[in-house]
């Protein structure tokens, strides 16, 4: 692979008008696409195989447009101290309002308070259910903004007027924190490649892959039924392994300028090695991200593969669009180690030849691996202590800052009429097979109102036919706790008790039931999923590093950093640590998507530092040196690109922690920990010194498997054959 990758980067040299020309031609065919194709709303969401999908199925077919899964909005209002919701000129407003709200398109059903009753036994509070035809990730921004407009009316009127519900719940913006991301990511460029032409290539290549990216999933969006988010998912990751990538490559070009090879020359061999290194890194993302398939909800799965395709082209631009631009900038680029003139031109000879900050670090841990990895150990196990604790759940408004509507809405239906009124329950009582249908229905409410936790269960309402009904139950508990989850499972098994007597069906949805399926299901699908990309990208890796110890090390390294990552987001999110620093207003369960989520992303970004580094190492090996100078001769060459690399991810992630959304507030928060702990306690403390008490056995491999397996060359040792033109070694850089 070295030598194909070598010639492809001589090639992407010499014709570099050609490749540019390629790069920008995707680039305007894809914003063209994207501004051509007709607007997106949000993709259409199902939970394939939970009992909440199956009942809203059934409701589809038996209560032909009840919009059963559509979204929902609650209206909350308050009299002014003093006063009732029952006073004329409040009830007027109420009224005015309700009528407002019929007027929307995609309004299925709007509620009187006083018709229904929802209205507190001291008056002071009441409400309006909305509900829509369509669910909350389909609604469009116009109905959104014709609620909002309504609740405003009514609070100019005098009322105290808050919304709730999934109504409201909109993708959240990034622009911001993509901003500072790369604000931040440009500066460690900067410092980290010594020039500001040489630190713009990455962010410039990076820049026009995830443009590439975002454009073609907005051109698809309609046809794939593609949602905002996976935009969002595909710019963040397209962003920081593009970046990466490119800076590989580039850090590797200048190490070869330093070493007196023609500028051909250094853009053939650092594609041929670094490039090789960026292969495999993108293909354990790429794994990562495709495997998110196998927790079969469908807008996961099309999430994953949407920035798998954004990866797969920021693998293909370092490849080609780098060695291009590196053509194109000539001379410009300064070999290791010489900084521009703009940031002070010239190279110190004797500080060049004295060891790095990396090798020093590496020394240290070679002459005491053992104190090394125990602290380091010790450390990461000492942080993943919380993560026993981890208790799992989808946020509601409950969990929204209080400085919000929804979360004011809340709080306010809890006040009248209890916490769980923000989560009631949808029983569907399926009697087609029942030979007295209401004698079922009857069944299944009395059973439920002597279930322990049941404030209330209304009278079952049945459909046309007479063989379906609905039942509402509230909880006393709110919808996220413990307590309400088990009344769901005990409502379950009550009807399986119930069917075993009458063949009638029970079944319970709703958004709160919804939430616990969805969160049984990632919590399923997690050991599977660890082991389908834990077990490829081991495969994958003894194939790069011809070993069986190193890939052992490196997956067993990642899941030690995801516990500790995992531990402190619990000891932040759900126990309260430092949640003022963090802006976390309310503690609750962890966001149930985060450990699947963090794995998948992290486990990426991680085999990204290991594969760029541990190659370094195993290219000296190969090349004759003793296992403990390659390792310190992998750090002298790679230390500070990784470091570089490791400082922008923390930062484009950091910039999440600022957003007012509970739920992005902690990916940021969990990814950069995890990113912190994986590069710079494993892989830059853990690593080494494994290595160092390994010795010759890190790089063994039994005889049968170096048969069997290809031979892929990521050190390049086939390079030192490779035939050159006759002037490739003549061209000397010069300052």
């Amino acid at each position: 692979m070295a030598t194909f990758l070598y010639r492809l980067g001589r090639l992407a040299f010499r014709r570099r008008h050609f490749v540019a020309l390629i790069w920008v031609a995707l680039l305007t065919l894809a914003g063209v696409g994207a501004a051509s194709a007709p607007p997106a709303g949000n993709a259409s969401f199902s939970i394939p195989g939970t009992e909440a999908q199956r009942a809203f199925d059934l409701l589809e077919q038996r209560f032909p447009g009840a919009s059963a899964d559509g979204a929902t909005a609650r209206v909350v209002f308050k009299a002014p101290d003093g006063g009732k919701m029952t006073d004329a000129g409040n009830k007027a407003t109420v009224k005015k309002t309700v009528k407002e709200l019929s007027g929307g398109s995609e309004v299925a059903a709007v509620t009187d308070p006083y018709t229904t009753g929802a209205v507190s036994r001291d008056g002071a509070i009441a409400y309006a259910s909305v509900n829509y035809k369509v669910p909350g990730m389909e609604l469009e921004d116009s109905s959104r903004t014709a609620l909002q407009a309504a609740a405003q009316h009514a609070r100019d009127a005098g009322l105290t007027v808050e919304v709730g519900g999934d109504a409201l719940h909109a993708a959240p913006q990034t622009g911001a924190a993509e901003v500072i991301g790369i604000g931040i990511a440009a500066v460690v460029l900067v410092i980290t490649l010594g020039s500001l032409l040489a630190a713009g290539l990455p962010l410039l290549t990076a820049l026009i892959g995830v443009g590439i990216g975002v454009s073609t999933i907005t051109a698809l969006a309609v046809t794939l039924d593609l949602g905002s988010t996976t935009s969002i998912l595909a710019s963040m990751i397209g962003l920081a392994v593009g970046i990466d990538y490119a800076l590989f490559i580039v850090s590797r070009y200048r190490g070869e300028l330093a070493e007196g090879r023609a500028h051909e020359e250094a853009a053939g061999r650092a594609v041929g090695t670094a490039g090789s290194a960026v292969v495999f890194a993108g293909l354990t993302v790429v794994i990562a991200l495709v495997g998110l398939s196998v927790v079969n909800i469908p807008m996961l799965t099309k999430m994953g593969i949407a920035a798998a395709g954004t990866v797969a082209v920021a693998v293909l631009i370092a490849l080609t669009m780098i060695p291009a631009l590196l053509g194109y900038a000539g001379r410009k680029i300064r070999p290791a180690g010489e900084k521009s003139g703009l940031l002070g031109r010239g190279r110190d000879t004797e500080k060049q030849d004295r060891p790095n900050m990396g090798a020093r670090w590496a020394s240290f841990v070679v002459r005491r691996p053992v104190a090394v990895l125990l602290l380091g150990v010790i450390g990461l196990g000492a942080a993943a202590v919380p993560a026993a604790s981890l208790e799992l759940g989808l946020p509601d408004d409950g969990s929204q800052p209080v400085s919000t509507t929804q979360r004011r809405a809340y709080d306010l239906l809890s006040e009248g009429f209890g916490p769980g009124f923000n989560g009631p329950l949808m029983v569907v009582v399926d009697a087609k097979g029942s030979d007295d249908a209401q004698a079922s229905f009857t069944k299944v409410t009395d059973e439920i109102k002597g279930l322990k936790g049941v404030v209330t269960v209304t009278p079952a309402q049945p459909n046309k036919a007479g063989d379906t009904a609905i039942v509402t139950v509230v909880p006393r508990s709110k919808p996220s706790s413990a307590a309400t989850e088990d009344l769901v499972h005990a409502i379950r098994g009550a009807g399986a008790d119930i069917e075993a007597r009458t063949d009638a069906k029970v079944l319970v949805t709703g958004s709160t039931a919804v939430n616990i399926d969805v969160s049984q299901k990632l919590n399923d699908a997690l050991l599977p999923y660890l082991a389908l990309v834990v077990g490829l990208a081991f495969l994958l890796l003894i194939v790069v590093f011809r070993s069986v110890l190193v890939p052992l090390k490196a997956a067993l390294g990642f899941l030690l950093s995801v516990l500790a990552a995992l531990g402190a987001v619990v000891a932040v999110f759900q126990w309260g640590w430092l949640s003022g620093l963090m802006g976390v207003e309310q503690t609750g369960p962890v966001m149930s998507m985060m450990p699947i989520f963090m794995v998948g992303v992290v486990f990426g970004l991680a085999m990204d530092y290991e594969v760029f580094l541990v190659t370094r190492m195993r290219e000296a090996y190969v090349h004759g040196e003793k296992p403990s100078q390659a390792v310190v001769t992998g750090f002298r060459h790679g230390a500070r690109v990784v470091t570089a690399a490791a400082v922008i991810m923390i930062a484009v992630f950091s910039g999440f922690i600022g957003s007012s959304e509970s739920m992005v507030k902690m990916i940021g928060f969990g990814l950069a920990v995890a990113v912190l702990f994986d590069a710079f306690i494993v892989r830059m403390a853990i690593v080494p010194a494994v290595l160092a008490l390994l010795g010759r056995r890190a790089w063994w491999l039994p005889k049968w498997l170096d048969r069997v397996l290809p031979n892929v060359d990521v050190e390049g040792e086939g390079l030192r054959t490779e035939q050159r033109p006759e002037h490739a070694d003549r061209e000397l850089v010069r300052a």
